[in-house]
């Protein structure tokens, strides 16, 4: 049954009247590098089967599948309100997305970069949140906050977990990358560890959304500690389609729901 499609929980949003999800790319209909539960309307799989995808990840969250949304992520700090379900044609550009709404599900797509959920449950506030490592320095997560604020919610009553993304072993990043945190703030530099290449590192793209996270002072938060790049029985990594020079990857989808 498609409502069994499996996926991961957070603990800390296993919430009275809430439903959520960080689906794996396992249970979908999807073939070769897609297989099998790719989400990404944004990759060359055919559009049936992303359409019976995320039919079944609509069905997992108990609602239509029309009434899934996703909007079209373009690594930006920027974070909006959605009432009512839109048009694939007319998706909103934009990183962050949040909702009162009951049986509207909001979700967002990954394949290395970080996909945040979050949720209110005194106030009903939900929020979903793409967070690579230029959405994350550039303020997604603060605005997705800052919108559901707008609506009714109160950070010591927020709830906010991370799903898969790339773990901090198989991130190596060049010195250009490391200057730009550390010309940010110097503090930053935390998050790097040299390797045997000269001027490169590994970033804790994991670590440095939870001290973002945290400095909000939100009720809790909880990171999956799933690496997407390490994990290919369950996840997508673009970085790990590169390496290996393969033509296209799939994308991972992670969603949240009031009931």
């Amino acid at each position: 049954m498609t409502s069994e499609t499996p996926a991961l929980t957070a603990k800390n949003l296993n919430l009275p009247n809430l439903r959520h999800a960080f689906f794996t790319r396992a249970g979908g209909v999807s073939e070769g590098v897609y297989a099998s539960l790719n989400g990404g309307v944004g990759s060359r799989d055919a559009p049936p089967s992303v359409q019976e995808n995320r039919a079944r990840m609509a069905a997992r969250l108990g609602v239509d599948a029309e009434r899934l949304l996703v909007p079209f992520q373009i690594h930006s700090a920027e974070a909006r309100a959605v009432r009512e379900p839109w048009d694939a044609e007319a998706r909103p550009r934009c990183d962050g997305v949040v909702t009162t709404e009951v049986s509207l599900a909001l979700g967002v797509t990954g394949a290395d970069c970080g996909m945040l959920l979050f949720a209110d449950p005194k106030a009903r506030v939900i929020g979903a949140c793409h967070a690579g490592w230029k959405g994350a320095l550039g303020g997604v997560i603060e605005a997705t906050v800052g919108e559901m604020e707008a609506h009714g919610a109160r950070r010591a009553d927020i709830h906010v977990a991370l799903g898969p993304a790339i773990g901090a072993m198989s991130y190596e990043v060049g010195p250009e990358f490391v200057a730009r945190f550390r010309d940010a703030d110097a503090s930053f530099a935390r998050f790097f560890a040299p390797t045997d290449r000269d001027g490169h590192a590994t970033f804790n793209l994991p670590g440095f959304i939870a001290s973002r996270v945290e400095a909000l002072d939100v009720a809790s938060f909880e990171d999956l500690n799933v690496d997407t790049y390490a994990d290919e029985a369950r996840c997508f990594s673009y970085r790990r389609s590169v390496h290996r020079r393969e033509p296209d990857y799939g994308r991972l989808v992670s969603a949240i729901a009031l009931a």
